[in-house]
């Protein structure tokens, strides 16, 4: 749990504390240096017995070296630590992807988007793929705007 200054600046965080100083969660999507490697080399058990990614992010906190991004509207935290969690998710991202005709989390699509591979790599990591995924990188290859369109009107 994040606590932030009156300017709203990180300046503490908290493993699961009872009285929760904000209305934030950290949720767990870490981007570290080769830095990592020493502080978790020096990372002692905490009182729950267990190496804690939190004490991770309180070091380099305290070396000024911690950005924390607010997620704002438009993005989606789902736990899936328990079984009833990941059929949540999994029942939220299908929905969201039947509604919306895109895939979440789509690598290919977003190395493909980004510029970092072309249509015809695209369609060459995809030739071994069967199915409606395979579909909807080839429609995304064809620059098909909605590639869950071309389904639907069955092209």
């Amino acid at each position: 749990m994040p606590t932030f200054d009156k300017e709203g600046r990180l300046i503490d965080i908290q493993e699961k504390p009872t009285s929760p100083a904000s209305k934030y969660a950290i949720t767990g999507l870490y981007l570290y240096d080769n830095s990592v490697l020493t502080i978790a080399a020096d990372l002692r058990p905490s009182s729950r017995g267990q190496l804690e990614i939190t004490d991770v992010n309180k070091e380099y906190l305290r070396r000024g070296k911690l950005r924390l991004v607010k997620f704002g509207r438009g993005i989606a935290w789902l736990d899936t630590g328990t079984p009833e969690s990941l059929l949540e998710t999994t029942q939220f991202v299908a929905t969201i992807e039947h509604r919306q005709g895109l895939k979440i989390a789509c690598i290919e699509e977003v190395a493909y988007r980004m510029g970092y591979i072309d249509s015809a790599h695209l369609l060459r990591l995809v030739e071994h793929y069967t199915g409606d995924y395979r579909a909807y990188l080839e429609a995304v290859a064809a620059g098909t705007p909605n590639p869950n369109q071309v389904q639907e009107r069955g092209l």
